[in-house]
């Protein structure tokens, strides 16, 4: 599973078991009723509350934000010709938006085929990202998200702390560690769901993003 490397490893363990409850001797082979879960908000598929974007925003944690944010059109858009660690920017979205025109509301999604080429890879940490005026772009069309198949919006070093802010400033987020985006290239819109768990006070939730096709 994508995991950004200052993010606690996922550990899955038995809490108690059936044999437990039921008072019967232990045996090889126990069946779990219970299991413990120890991770990150932020672990694989994830959105990220706009808490996350700066200590200025951190009254809008994940329980705060509508669930319409996180149910909405979606459109993804195929930048799959950008290489590791290069810059997405405007210009390549507006580019790509011809296709598919972004509206008001929408999650945008962004198609780069990083994830199926590159994990597990040394490229895998060097992903595409937006740049500032990309991620200004995706504001100003009133996006409700964007969602990224790296562990990043932006490129590391270069742009991702600046998107973090800028979407944290015009009040919309973004999904990180997203799979399957070559099933939705080319096909028109769709509904997006990718609803969080509503932790109090939460930076950010794992989500089972879907896309559904009428």
């Amino acid at each position: 599973m994508p995991m950004h490397h200052t993010q606690p490893e996922v550990k899955v363990t038995v809490h108690v078991t059936h044999e437990e409850w039921n008072g019967e001797a232990p045996a090889k082979w126990r069946t779990p009723a219970v299991n413990f879960l120890q991770l990150s908000e932020h672990t694989g598929t994830h959105v990220d509350a706009i808490s996350h974007m700066g200590k200025e925003f951190s009254n809008v944690t994940i329980d705060r934000m509508p669930l319409s944010t996180f149910i909405t059109r979606g459109v993804c858009l195929d930048l799959s010709h950008k290489k590791p660690g290069e810059i997405i920017t405007k210009k390549d979205l507006v580019q790509a938006s011809q296709l598919t025109k972004v509206e008001k509301g929408d999650t945008v999604l962004i198609y780069t085929d990083h994830y199926r080429k590159h994990f597990q890879t040394e490229n895998w940490p060097n992903h595409p990202g937006l740049d500032e005026e990309a991620t200004i772009w995706l504001g100003v069309q009133k996006a409700a998200a964007f969602g990224v198949e790296s562990m990043a919006p932006g490129v590391k070093g270069i742009t991702n702390k600046a998107v973090h802010r800028i979407c944290g400033e015009l009040s919309f987020t973004h999904y990180e560690n997203l799979v399957n985006l070559h099933q939705l290239v080319g096909r028109g819109p769709f509904q997006f769901i990718g609803l969080p768990l509503k932790i109090k006070g939460g930076t950010g939730s794992p989500v089972r993003a879907v896309a559904i096709f009428n």
